[in-house]
C-alpha cells in the first residue's frame, strides 16, 4: 500500500471524529506550549539581565564583602563589614593598584522620605558623582551632587521619577525643595528621568545621596557595602584584579587566599554567572512542563487503542481484501504522529503568541527592556518531541492493529 495513500486514509479516519480528535491533542497543544513560553521567556529574561549588566561597562569591577558565596546559604556571608575606610585609602593608592581609573565607595539602605504630610520609603544609594557613569542615568532636571558635596557631608538628594510623583505629585516642582529623612533636610538637587529596572536596581524607585552623609547620618555606619573601581583599559581589568587582591590581603592581613573576608566581581564574570544561572532554569523549567507531553502521550495510547477495538470489523476487512500487518502497523502509527504533530504545531504556534503578548506587556506596561526570543531550539525540540511522543506510544496500539486475525476481525460485535 502506497505511503500517500495510507497518510490520506488515516487522516479521514481521524477527521471521522473531530471532537475526540481535538481532546487527544489538548495534551499535547498544552505541553508544547509551555515549553516553547518557557524557552522563549527564559531567553528574553537572560537577555534583559546581560544587557544591563553590559551597560554597566566592560572596565567596571565590584568588590564585595563576605566571603564568595558557594550556594544559597551562603549568601548572607556577603552582608558582612569588611570593608572599611583603611580599604579605601589602599585602594586609592596609586602604587599599590597603577591601573585603576576612578574609584566608588557604595553603601545602601532604606528610609522614609517624607516631604509635608506625604511619605514614601525609597531605596538609598550612598554614592560620589561617578555613579551616573557607572549606571548610565543622568537628571531630567537638576544636577548630580559634587565631589565637593561628598566631602563636606552636604544634605543633597537625587530623587527618581516614582518617588518625586510620590512625595510632590506627577505635575509639581520639586527641584530644589526641602525633603526630610531621618530628621535632616534634604535638598533635591536632581530629578532622574522614568527609567525602570537596570542591573537589579530600580532607580525610579532610589534616592541618591553622598556617601559620606548616608554614613554619618543616615545609616550610621563605618563600613561600605560596596567598593567600584573602573580600570584604564580592559586590557588592563584582569591585572588590576589581581592587585585589588593583594592589595586588600595586605590591609587585612590575609596571608591564604581561603580566608578571604571579600571577593571581586568582573562583567565578564558577572555575565558567564548569569548565563549559567539562567540556562539551567530555563531548562529546569523546560523539563517540567515536558512532564505535560508524558501525559498526552498516556493519552493519546488510550484513545488509539479504544479506536482499534471500535475499527476492529474495519481491521479485518481491510485484511480481507489484502492489507498486510505492515500496512495495518503504518495507519495507525501514522494517525498517532499526525495526532501530535499537529498538537506540536498548534503548540508551537500558541507559545510564540504568548510569549510575544507577554514581551509586549511588559514592554509597553512595566517600561522594561525585554525584547521577544524567537527560540529556535525550543521550536526543533517541540517538534521533534511532538513526533517522538507519537511514535513511543503509537507503536503499541498500532501493533495491537497489526496483530488482529481478519477472520477474527470480522466475526467482531
Amino acid at each position: 500500500m502506497k505511503l500517500n495513500y495510507t497518510f490520506k486514509t488515516a487522516a479521514k479516519g481521524l477527521s471521522a471524529n473531530k471532537s475526540r480528535t481535538a481532546l487527544t491533542i489538548l495534551g499535547i497543544v498544552i505541553g508544547i506550549t509551555a515549553i516553547i513560553l518557557v524557552m522563549s521567556l527564559g531567553e528574553g529574561a537572560q537577555n534583559l539581565i546581560l544587557g544591563q549588566i553590559q551597560s554597566i561597562g566592560s572596565k567596571t569591577i565590584a568588590i564585595v564583602p563576605g566571603k564568595q558565596p558557594k550556594g544559597v546559604m551562603d549568601a548572607m556571608s556577603t552582608f558582612t563589614d569588611s570593608l572599611k575606610n583603611r580599604d579605601l585609602d589602599a585602594l586609592k593608592n596609586k602604587n599599590n593598584i597603577p591601573y585603576a581609573g576612578t574609584i566608588m565607595p557604595l553603601v545602601f539602605g532604606s528610609e522614609t522620605m517624607v516631604f509635608e504630610s506625604n511619605a514614601y520609603r525609597p531605596t538609598i544609594f550612598g554614592a560620589t558623582p561617578f555613579f551616573s557613569k557607572i549606571y548610565n542615568i543622568s537628571p531630567e532636571e537638576g544636577r548630580i551632587f559634587s565631589d565637593e558635596e561628598v566631602a563636606g557631608y552636604a544634605d543633597v538628594v537625587v530623587i527618581g521619577s516614582k518617588v518625586k510623583e510620590e512625595l510632590f505629585g506627577a505635575n509639581n516642582e520639586a527641584l530644589n525643595k526641602k525633603v526630610k529623612i531621618k530628621g535632616r533636610n534634604f535638598k533635591v538637587v536632581g530629578i532622574l528621568g522614568t527609567k525602570g529596572q537596570s542591573t537589579f536596581i530600580n532607580f525610579d524607585t532610589a534616592a541618591i545621596v553622598p556617601y559620606t552623609t548616608a554614613q554619618q547620618y543616615l545609616f550610621g555606619i563605618k563600613y561600605y557595602n560596596r567598593i567600584v573601581v573602573e580600570a584604564d583599559s580592559e586590557l588592563n581589568v584582569a591585572r588590576t584584579v589581581e592587585d585589588i587582591k593583594i592589595t586588600l590581603r595586605n590591609s587585612h592581613n590575609i596571608t591564604n587566599a581561603s580566608d578571604d573576608d571579600f571577593f571581586v566581581e568582573t562583567q565578564a564574570e558577572a555575565i558567564k554567572t548569569v548565563s549559567t544561572i539562567t540556562n539551567v532554569l530555563t531548562l529546569f523549567l523546560a523539563a517540567v512542563a515536558a512532564i505535560s507531553l508524558l501525559v498526552g502521550g498516556v493519552g493519546i495510547m488510550n484513545i488509539m487503542l479504544v479506536s482499534v477495538t471500535e475499527r476492529t470489523r474495519e481491521i479485518g476487512l481491510r485484511k480481507a481484501l489484502g492489507a498486510t500487518d505492515r500496512d495495518i502497523l503504518t495507519h495507525f502509527l501514522l494517525e498517532a504522529i499526525i495526532l501530535t504533530s499537529v498538537g506540536g504545531i498548534i503548540g508551537i504556534a500558541l507559545g510564540l503568541s504568548l510569549a510575544f503578548l507577554i514581551s509586549l506587556i511588559l514592554t509597553n506596561y512595566l517600561n522594561m527592556a525585554w525584547a521577544f526570543s524567537f527560540p529556535v531550539l525550543a521550536i526543533i525540540l517541540g517538534l521533534g518531541v511532538s513526533s517522538i511522543v507519537g511514535l513511543g506510544f503509537g507503536l503499541y496500539p498500532a501493533r495491537q492493529a497489526s496483530k488482529k486475525s481478519p477472520i477474527e476481525a470480522l466475526r467482531y460485535e
